[in-house]
């Protein structure tokens, strides 16, 4: 059935109508994304009662500000505000009458003409953009660890695969270890989202972590790729790569579309954002030199770059960077239900093998697969693109691989810095030994090391000039001494620093404290806390690892005071009241120090209960931490109090754990079956607990893997499926046991005696 065509006005108010309709209790974040301000929002909350009510009035205040706006603007907020669901009902319902309307003669040209020519110019700007960026990152220079040097990487043909996870919470200061920490612990837990599942699905915003060197900005630039080649985002008609170092640059620019015109000058001439459909790629966040500034938008800012990049929370966007940073970005950005927080957790196992074949000398790779294999924290830390550069690049650079090279992360950090410092800063081929003999390199390293202490205790990425000044009339040299492992950036308000990589300058601060300050003055410092484990590394006494030329770098300090310091540390970390996680400091600490148990140590070890857990939630390289420390803790004679088991498939690590403790332990809790395949406990236990009540398992599996431990304990708790049939069995095994004291649940019922089970058993049948 025809109808009579609408006038302009009936026009309007019916596709507004049915806005504000389908908008309903979403009118206040709407309100929002049309700019309007909280007193004009609060005006409309005060005046209507029903939700579609106060949707209309906020597009009427919207088109008041704006003039009367067409379809084709309300059309693009809409979009925008990722309610292509509207726009599809509305062109649908009023498609031919919408098309009339805008057939309007302004000066003799056509209106639809002017549109067609707009639509060719969209296309005309989108191919040219997707060209560029296939043209200058189709093959990108992958930026080497430190050094500042490039590898050539084809993208599309060779994209090394990254896992991808639902993010993680972070605390808001942790910039340096805690996030280290929370990255091996996420390691045990993520569930990877296929890349295709996250960018063939159009977000409105979308915030990307992860730690220092994970591969954001390579995940950031194939997404570039795709987008180019029509893969994803095939709504969106312009992406816009924007990276926070060059940011910081421009800071006086006050606009977006100043901006693009800025960085796209030779894509985009005179362009105007509104009229098109967007997407920004925000990457870096925490280089963004205003960084505080945005975080606190109330304060009042004199550098316009800061409401610049604001402003593109108006728009479709991507927000990458540290984890600490895009934390605390999104507690100030604004509210998106359509919002997707995802963290990178560097390449999966085939990304590994794929790097080591691509970048690693054929008579070497062995030797780093192996390594990778057989070091807990090589393998750990693999998956972090700046590590595994690193110790490929250590492993190839040496005839004969030190085994201790990788066997702390303390010895980690120390054979990258000085590998970095005699290839990129000394430049020469000496050997370390005989370049720590001088002790101009020895004073320089204090020096480097005393600036990131400086930096950290304030929680800085990035300094001034000013503040670079004052480090260097302290230590009396020139700024260009220190380029390398600082580098100089420069804007137009002048030059500012920051170190080349992060994860050096924690390690940097932890040498500082060791060498400088006593075990007073660290366990006073509430940000050194994330550094206690290596600043123990660093007490390292093995002759054969790097870390012995990087504690003698303070002549006032006697040397003679590093094993006090130690223990000083462990002493007042087993006086916490937080228990779980001082204990596992404690042990970590001890397993980084890799001392043994002197008097000393054993003074502070017998203050302390241990209770050691296997599950699942156990990173491989606390497990190493916990197989050295429980080994000089039993052979030391001490017994430990409890051993909590809840996983039952054991790596080769745990099973050693489990092993060890065993021979020396209190009370053994399962709580789950497990196959320990022919192994056997052989030593006494006074209390075994065994919760699987959830488990249904075999006669033959109890015998095997279950009885043995009943056989070995005084007192016991059993807790069984109901639906086990060997109950009378597990009586009369108990009957041939040195029990003494014993609770079994079964079936809903309790036991505590024999002539209970015994009758339960035989009037039960079972």
């Amino acid at each position: 059935m025809s109808r009579n065509k609408l006038t302009s006005d009936e026009l309007i108010s019916k596709y507004c109508g049915k806005t504000s309709y389908k908008i309903g209790s979403d009118w206040l974040r709407w309100g929002r994304h049309l700019g309007l301000n909280d007193s004009d929002l609060d005006n409309i909350a005060s005046d209507n009662t029903k939700c579609y009510e106060k949707a209309d009035n906020v597009l009427k205040k919207w088109k008041q500000k704006t003039g009367n706006p067409s379809w084709e603007q309300l059309k693009k907020e809409l979009m925008a505000f990722d309610r292509l669901d509207i726009v599809v009902e509305v062109e649908k319902e009023f498609g031919d009458d919408l098309i009339s309307s805008e057939k309007l003669r302004y000066d003799g040209i056509d209106f639809v003409l002017c549109e067609q020519t707009s639509k060719d110019i969209k296309i005309e700007l989108s191919a040219e953009l997707k060209k560029f960026y296939l043209e200058y990152y189709g093959k990108i220079d992958e930026l080497e660890p430190l050094l500042k040097a490039s590898v050539n990487v084809d993208l599309i043909q060779k994209y090394v695969d990254l896992c991808i996870v639902n993010s993680v919470t972070a605390q808001k200061d942790a910039v340096f270890s805690v996030e280290r920490t929370k990255f091996l612990d996420k390691q045990m837990r993520y569930a990877t989202i296929p890349y295709s599942e996250i960018f063939t699905k159009e977000k409105s915003v979308m915030l990307l972590s992860g730690i220092a060197g994970i591969g954001k900005t390579w995940l950031l630039r194939k997404c570039l790729l795709d987008w180019s080649n029509g893969l994803i985002w095939k709504n969106v008609e312009l992406v816009f790569y924007l990276e926070c170092r060059r940011l910081n640059q421009y800071s006086n620019i006050s606009n977006i579309n100043e901006l693009l015109n800025v960085f796209y000058k030779d894509i985009t001439n005179d362009f105007k954002i509104s009229n098109y459909t967007a997407l920004f790629i925000v990457d870096g966040l925490d280089e963004f030199k205003y960084f505080n500034e945005l975080l606190n938008p109330s304060l009042t800012c004199k550098y316009p770059i800061v409401n610049t990049l604001a402003e593109i929370q108006n728009y479709k966007h991507i927000i990458a960077g540290r984890v600490y940073a895009t934390d605390q970005y999104q507690s100030v950005s604004a509210e998106q239900s359509n919002k997707l927080t995802i963290q990178i957790m560097g390449f999966n196992e085939n990304g590994i093998n794929n790097y080591i074949e691509s970048h690693v000398v054929e008579e070497k790779k062995e030797v780093v697969k192996t390594t990778l294999t057989e070091s807990p924290i090589a393998k750990a830390m693999a998956s972090v693109p700046f590590y595994l550069s690193s110790m490929c690049k250590i492993i190839s650079d040496v005839e004969i691989i030190n085994k201790n090279s990788f066997l702390t992360m303390t010895d980690l950090y120390a054979n990258v810095f000085l590998y970095f410092m005699r290839k990129h800063i000394i430049k020469n081929n000496k050997l370390v030994y005989k370049i720590m003999e001088d002790n101009t390199n020895k004073k320089y390293i204090l020096n480097i090391c005393k600036i990131a202490y400086n930096l950290f205790l304030e929680n800085k990425i990035i300094f001034s000039k000013e503040e670079f000044q004052d480090f260097l009339s302290d230590l009396d040299k020139k700024e260009g001494d220190f380029f390398g492992f600082i580098e100089r950036i420069e804007t137009d308000l002048g030059y500012y620093y920051q170190f080349a990589h992060l994860t050096i300058m924690e390690f940097c601060a932890s040498v500082y404290a060791y060498n400088c300050l006593n075990s007073d003055e660290i366990m006073a410092s509430k940000k050194l806390k994330s550094c206690l484990s290596m600043i123990c590394g660093l007490a390292n006494k093995n002759q054969n690892s790097f870390i012995k030329f990087l504690v003698n770098l303070n002549p006032s300090k006697k040397s003679n005071e590093e094993p006090s310091l130690l223990c000083s540390i462990l002493d007042r970390l087993g006086k916490s009241n937080v228990y779980e996680y001082y204990h596992f400091l404690i042990i970590e600490c001890f397993y980084e120090s890799q001392s043994s148990f002197t008097d000393e140590i054993k003074s502070v070890v017998d203050k302390q209960i241990f209770i050691i857990s296997i599950n699942d939630g156990k990173t491989s390289y606390f497990t190493s931490c916990e197989n050295y420390f429980i080994s000089h803790f039993v052979k030391s004679g001490r017994k430990l109090e409890q051993l909590n088991v809840n996983k039952n498939i054991l790596s080769d690590e745990e099973k050693k754990l489990l092993i060890q403790c065993s021979t020396n332990v209190r009370k053994v809790i399962f709580y789950r079956p497990i196959n320990f395949e022919g192994w056997k406990p052989k030593y006494k236990i006074e209390e075994l607990k065994i919760s699987i009540s959830y488990y249904l398992i075999t006669k033959k599996n109890f015998q095997e893997n279950i009885l043995p431990w009943i056989n070995l304990c005084e007192e016991l708790v059993l807790e069984l499926h109901d639906n086990i049939d060997f109950i009378k069995e597990i009586y009369e095994w108990i009957c041939c046991s040195n029990i003494k004291k014993f609770e079994i649940r079964y079936r809903g019922k309790y036991f505590c005696n024999l002539d209970k089970l015994k009758s339960f058993t035989t009037q039960n049948n079972v």
